[in-house]
């Protein structure tokens, strides 16, 4: 924290510009992942996704966001209207706490401050950002429940186990990540990862036997943010829509929101466990020193992003007897054993 009144002012300016921009690149990543979604899901099945609203569909994005915000917003009769109105809210709103955790990159030196790429830090980002993405199963239950429909009701039970049988095994799939790293930081993580061996391989957390470890991150994050072949509690065969039938407008596309801001997290969060965060080469000028972290960064993310929305053309869903067979039976052993695995490891290491 700088000290003096205009070195506290500076910060305090620092800080709501970085939460202006974080929080305008986030909400645009929102919108234009959908747009990539609906072209790479086209072209995967032989069909051209958005054409008509701009270049390429790129202003289809803005289309249906004008479109949610000045179409008709339905409150259906007997719902239980706080919590109705509350449960979207919810949803969306730990969706972009969590972002603020999130560091993008090392720091950048802006008039003589260090300023550091992220809008909050902390040492225990990890169990923040853990504890936010919990709250976040009330959003999806109080919807299903405060709708008064039996089929919005199941969806969001289905939501609700889903989230919670699979957090235990995303919440475990880090613990060997931890004990190598020795830091609920992120930015301690990544700095743990920097280095390479032989001058060629990153040590990556995914290249120190973290492997399966990622494995299960992955799977449990598909889980957690209701993405193919896990979207149970939106079996449209089934469910009419799940936990968000009776929403519509504004409301109806928070949730949605809430759900691409979770895969942005998701992916910012594998980067940072797994493959190294923002680290790589750095050459050139002083300004490239400062953008190519966030260059790698965001080529990471967009990454994650893409295999999300490459699996969704690809694979069917689960039926929900497997979905939580696949949590209890086969990812939490698997997690429990890797933990043990890398926990005997480095004890002989040390």
């Amino acid at each position: 924290m700088p000290t003096g009144n205009l070195s506290v002012t500076t910060f305090v300016i620092a800080s709501i510009i970085k939460i202006a921009i974080v929080l305008w690149v986030l909400l645009t990543a929102v919108a234009y992942t959908v747009w990539l979604e609906r072209k790479v899901v086209g072209h995967i099945q032989n069909r051209w996704g958005p054409t008509r609203v701009g270049p390429f569909g790129l202003l289809q994005p803005l289309a249906d966001g004008l479109k949610f915000i000045f179409k008709e917003d339905l409150t259906p009769p007997y719902v239980h209207k706080f919590l109705y109105i509350l449960a979207p809210m919810l949803a969306l709103s730990m969706s972009l706490i969590a972002i603020c955790l999130i560091p993008f990159g090392n720091s950048v030196n802006i008039a003589g401050m260090n300023i550091p790429l992220q809008i909050t830090d902390t040492n225990i980002a990890l169990l923040i950002i853990l504890g936010i993405t919990s709250i976040a199963v009330y959003g999806v239950a109080l919807a299903g429940w405060s709708s008064n429909s039996k089929y919005s009701l199941l969806g969001g039970l289905r939501a609700s186990a889903q989230m919670i049988s699979y957090e235990v095994a995303l919440g475990l799939s880090l613990v060997g990540v931890l004990i190598l790293c020795g830091t609920f930081s992120l930015h301690g993580i990544v700095e743990a990862q920097t280095g390479t061996w032989f001058g060629f391989i990153p040590k990556w957390n995914i290249f120190k036997g973290q492997f399966i470890a990622f494995f299960i991150y992955i799977m449990a994050a598909y889980a957690e943010t209701n993405r193919i072949p896990f979207d149970l509690p939106e079996a449209e065969t089934e469910l009419v829509a799940g936990y968000h039938t009776e929403y519509s407008s504004m409301k109806f596309a928070m949730f949605f929101m809430a759900e691409y801001s979770n895969m942005v997290t998701v992916a910012c969060l594998a980067s940072i466990l797994f493959l190294g965060g923002w680290t790589g080469p750095v050459f050139g000028p002083p300004i490239l020193h400062a953008l190519l972290p966030i260059f790698w960064f965001a080529l990471r993310v967009l990454f994650f992003i893409f295999v999300y929305i490459w699996v969704r053309g690809t694979l069917p869903r689960f039926r929900y007897d497997q979905l939580m067979s696949f949590a209890w039976k086969f990812l939490l052993p698997l997690a429990i054993a890797n933990v043990m695995i890398t926990a005997l490891v480095v004890a002989l290491r040390s």
